[in-house]
């Protein structure tokens, strides 16, 4: 089956970085496994036969679940809704848990692709609390791109939990993708979820799980801001620093250039365009 596009806004997505990624997939992995799933960008570009997709978010693996299952009702119910503020309101107002499973996952998506910079963030009560984004959100995907996304979906065993939980899964010839939230000690950096997700606490259980994958014979790649807890991060693997543009900001004046270090325990030389 080809690639598919993510079909939702997500704040720190690599989509602008798969043409590097990319090029540490080999189609001779036995599967593909993401613990910090999000919108799956890299997973939906490589569409690889077999996948293990995780995030601790629990609403988004149950929204992937519900568009897998019910893709055609859902996409419809989708573009029916009018994309107005007031409507935006309507739906964040409505509890999760009154809702069925279609009517929630409909829900999230709206909401996604309608918030201000694709964040989620909840509240002290776990209530979704971004608000409406007034332009520049784009257009949905088209029916054969949501489809063709819902399709891929079918090849992946969706956990919900800690990363950790997801990482148990990892056997020899598997290739893991990990692209976990920053958290740099040195400055304030965006958390999406809301606190307690991944801090810097959460590094060091990373790094053991890094040696535990290259232990069993599998193959892995780290994103992540190029920093002291992330060089410390990369000791005896290879790293390679690249340049990207950061999204996360409401404002076009306060997106600027950036770093971030792509470290691995592959053993090909990859020829990653830019880096230092």
């Amino acid at each position: 089956m080809s690639s598919a596009k993510p079909f939702l806004r997500w704040a720190g997505s690599k989509k602008k970085q798969i043409p590097r990624l990319s090029l540490f997939w080999s189609p001779t992995y036995s599967r593909y496994i993401e613990p910090f799933a999000g919108s799956c960008s890299l997973f939906f570009a490589l569409s690889p036969d077999d996948a293990i997709l995780g995030d601790k978010n629990a609403e988004l693996i149950e929204m992937y679940s519900t568009v897998r299952d019910r893709s055609e009702e859902i996409y419809n119910r989708i573009v029916a809704i009018p994309r107005t503020r007031d409507m935006y309101y309507t739906l964040r107002a409505q509890s999760p848990a009154t809702l069925t499973r279609v009517e929630r996952a409909v829900r999230f998506i709206y909401l996604n692709r309608n918030c201000f910079n694709g964040i989620f963030r909840t509240n002290t009560h776990g209530a979704f609390n971004v608000p409406f984004a007034s332009y520049r959100v784009g257009a949905f995907v088209t029916h054969d791109e949501f489809l063709r996304a819902a399709a891929l979906l079918h090849r992946a065993k969706l956990c919900a939990g800690d990363f950790g939980s997801t990482l148990r899964h990892v056997r020899a010839g598997d290739f893991v993708y990990l692209d976990p939230p920053y958290a740099v000690e040195s400055r304030r950096v965006f958390k999406e979820y809301g606190a307690h997700v991944f801090g810097s606490d959460d590094i060091d259980r990373l790094r053991r799980h890094l040696c535990a994958i290259h232990a069993k014979g599998a193959h892995f790649v780290v994103s992540y801001a190029d920093c002291r807890e992330a060089r410390a991060l990369a000791n005896n693997w290879v790293s390679y620093r690249v340049r990207l543009r950061r999204h996360v900001a409401g404002f076009a004046r306060g997106r600027r250039l950036a770093y971030e270090l792509l470290i691995t325990n592959t053993a090909q030389s990859c020829k990653i365009t830019g880096a230092q």
